[in-house]
């Protein structure tokens, strides 16, 4: 079976940035872990490409491989910082381009950045319910961080690594049963995208 492939996506549209760098550690984690493939996207340079268009027929050819590497990934890290309670306008656009089958069956760690321990359910409220209209596996440990947590933006609280480190061997114990599941799926015969 081929390498696995680990796509994380930072909602972040500063830098520097907490959730990058939390989506960052994650992926570190990962390849420690899994003998994986992974890339990050930070949607502060992924944004502007995708924002040129807003149907997936529209995108050219940089936002079609952005599209292309979410979709065809084995598993999804998302992280997002809180604003207005909820996931950047920027992180749902992306999602808004992604093909409603692409993601059935496949594991996604869920991650979110926040100035106050008040917004810590926001992954289970809405970021959850995101994958769950994608059928996605959403992993049973989801990953919050205050800037508390952080030092010139380096995650630093070992609480919070042993929380990364839990969601890691979740995602190590389904990518298997996953990998199977969307290899029988017959996911290729939806529309490809297409400029």
């Amino acid at each position: 079976m081929k390498k696995v492939r680990v796509i994380g996506i930072s909602g972040n549209v500063k830098a520097p940035s907490r959730t990058s760098a939390l989506v960052g550690s994650i992926l570190g984690s990962i390849e420690k872990q899994i003998d994986a493939e992974v890339r990050q996207i930070d949607l502060l340079d992924a944004a502007p490409i995708l924002f040129k268009a807003l149907r997936s027929d529209q995108l050219d050819e940089a936002g079609q491989e952005i599209v292309r590497a979410v979709e065809t990934a084995d598993a999804l890290v998302v992280g997002t910082p809180v604003y207005r309670a909820s996931y950047s306008g920027a992180l749902k656009h992306l999602f808004d381009l992604v093909h409603f089958e692409a993601l059935i069956g496949r594991p996604v760690i869920l991650a979110a950045t926040g100035g106050t321990p008040l917004h810590g359910l926001m992954t289970e409220h809405q970021l959850r319910p995101l994958f769950g209209f994608f059928k996605a596996i959403t992993l049973p440990t989801a990953i919050y961080a205050l800037e508390a947590d952080f030092e010139s933006h380096r995650l630093v609280n070992a609480d919070i690594a042993r929380r990364i480190g839990l969601a890691v061997r979740e995602l190590e114990v389904v990518l298997p049963a996953s990998r199977q599941l969307v290899s029988t799926n017959h996911s290729t015969d939806r529309p490809r995208l297409s400029a």
